[in-house]
């Protein structure tokens, strides 16, 4: 009885250090950016906890919010029970030789199931069909959550650079020579440029086209080499000049949060995780869903560098979190121009690439995710007002091009602040994987206005195209779970490509006429 009590009062000391004590790692509060809604002084929409209680009316959010357990308190009560209890080391031993007899019994009737089918999955092999171990490989979830979550999944393991000249696909061999062809130009007509890549850029020449796109290189040709030597000196300087602030009182907190955040972007791409993690992994399968925590040290500099001097040069703003994931597409398609893999680009070791190659690959991301910043930068001053009339935009034409999915919403209290949020401040980066994004930044960067603009157009579609599936939830935490966990993780080149053409077309209906956009009085 004396454990258990104690076992008591060790629960109820721990539940009110973790709700006393705010300033704590973690403390359950609001974090400021890419994973919540802006803060604001009254929400009506969010009453107290003590006007709920009296109100008497159920909020299903609050509902949902209740049942969902906190990743820092779900099992902590059984460690802690477990400490408590003594074992002999007769039972570690007995224990420990059940479950080695128990693996030995599945290891064998295994082989011996492989045997049987060993005909059967060679003979696909040498079709050129997918491997035995793929063939019903199947997750229900997105390219972050749901493959995270899966116990069995192992990151790619990285390849040694090979340097080389990147090659085209048959396919895109008349679209690349037209590209070459019109980036030779000595003055380069960017009405052209933008019209030939809005239907996608090939990968050999996007390196090149993305930098002109941007703004960051001049059309014309002769002045591009002085262009990027002066730029990338400057970005340089900057470092020189801004960078050591970065322990300074009044910098200290922006630089923390920049420390923070990197680990947590694109847990699923091996180039953000160390050679540590993979050491673990192997012995710890559990631990897949923390490799996120650790990445390779010099891309994190990279990137701690690229974001810090860009809150320095832009106070207005500062650093928010969401911007950190916007780096990443310019990052690994610069990384392309120079290397050449067996495997995704984003699966390499960039220990081994040169010192000076990273130096340019990292000037070069600087000044093109400045160029994008600029372009949507009222998405992250005080309040964040660009994200919220984007989604107040994003309700009012789902609400016209999709009645029956905005009733629906609506009759089941479903806020699109609380899943559309992060489609503007990420740009639908958490939705889709690295390789669509970059087909959709191709389109994005040939419009006009293409991240502030038509990416309205994009997520009115990105949400009409799951209305069927959304339909047949029928609760609030069933509709939310499937808006922040979209089965997209499948998807290529020819989703993205159906998913602009309906954004073309939205946008070709409601763009010239924005009071249809505008809520009635």
């Amino acid at each position: 009885m004396a454990s258990m009590s104690s076992g008591s009062s060790t629960r109820d000391s721990k539940a009110g250090f973790w709700k006393k004590n705010a300033s704590v790692p973690g403390s359950i509060k609001p974090v400021y950016g890419a994973q919540h809604p802006p803060m604001q002084q009254k929400l009506p929409s969010s009453p107290r906890k003590e006007e709920r209680s009296k109100s008497g009316k159920r909020d299903p959010f609050h509902d949902f919010e209740n049942k969902t357990s906190d990743a820092w308190d779900d099992g902590d009560d059984d460690l802690i029970t477990m400490a408590t209890v003594q074992m002999s080391l007769r039972d570690v031993h007995s224990s420990a030789r059940a479950v080695l007899e128990n693996h030995s019994r599945q290891v064998a009737s295994k082989a011996n199931t492989a045997k049987s089918d060993s005909s059967h999955s060679f003979r696909n092999i040498d079709e050129g069909l997918v491997p035995p171990s793929s063939q019903h490989y199947h997750h229900p979830g997105g390219p972050g959550l749901g493959v995270r979550l899966n116990s069995g999944w192992q990151p790619p393991k990285m390849t040694p650079i090979r340097y080389g000249t990147p090659t085209s696909t048959d396919r895109e061999t008349a679209k690349l020579e037209k590209f070459k062809a019109l980036l030779a130009e000595p003055n380069l007509n960017l009405d052209e440029l933008r019209k030939l890549s809005w239907s996608g850029i090939p990968k050999a020449v996007r390196p090149t086209a993305w930098k002109i796109l941007s703004g960051y290189l001049p059309p014309a040709a002769d002045r591009r080499q002085a262009t990027l030597e002066r730029k990338r000196k400057e970005y340089f300087s900057f470092i020189d000049q801004y960078y050591d602030t970065r322990h300074q009182e009044m910098h200290e907190e922006t630089f923390r949060q920049i420390h923070i955040d990197i680990p947590r972007m694109n847990p699923l791409i091996p180039i953000f995780q160390q050679k540590v993690v993979q050491e673990i992994l192997k012995d710890i399968p559990r631990m897949t869903s923390l490799a996120h925590l650790l990445q390779q040290k010099p891309v994190q500099e990279i990137f701690e560098r690229i974001l810090y001097i860009w809150a320095i040069r832009h106070p207005a703003s500062g650093y928010v979190q969401g911007i950190n994931d916007l780096v990443t597409p310019f990052f690994v398609v610069f990384l392309s121009e120079y290397i050449e893999n067996d495997i995704e680009v984003e699966n390499c070791n960039l220990l081994e690439l040169d010192p000076n190659t990273r130096a340019i690959i990292e000037a070069d991301s600087f000044w093109c995710t400045s160029r994008l910043l600029d372009g949507i930068q009222d998405n992250y001053t005080f309040a964040q007002p660009g994200i919220q009339m984007k989604v107040n935009a994003l309700r009012e034409l789902t609400k016209r091009i999709d009645a029956p999915l905005h009733q629906h919403l609506e009759r089941h209290s479903v806020e699109y602040l609380q899943f559309s949020f992060r489609w503007m401040n990420n740009l639908l980066m958490r939705e889709i994987p690295l390789h669509c994004t970059i087909r959709l930044w191709d389109t994005y960067q040939s419009e006009e206005n293409g991240f502030a603009d038509f990416h309205l157009y994009v997520c009115a579609s990105f949400l009409k195209r799951f209305s069927a599936d959304l339909l047949k939830e029928d609760d609030f935490q069933g509709i939310l779970m499937l808006l922040q966990n979209l089965p997209t993780q499948s998807w290529g080149d020819e989703q993205i490509g159906e998913l602009l053409a309906e954004a073309f077309k939205l946008k070709y209906m409601f763009a010239d006429a924005p009071k249809h956009l505008q809520p009635k009085s």
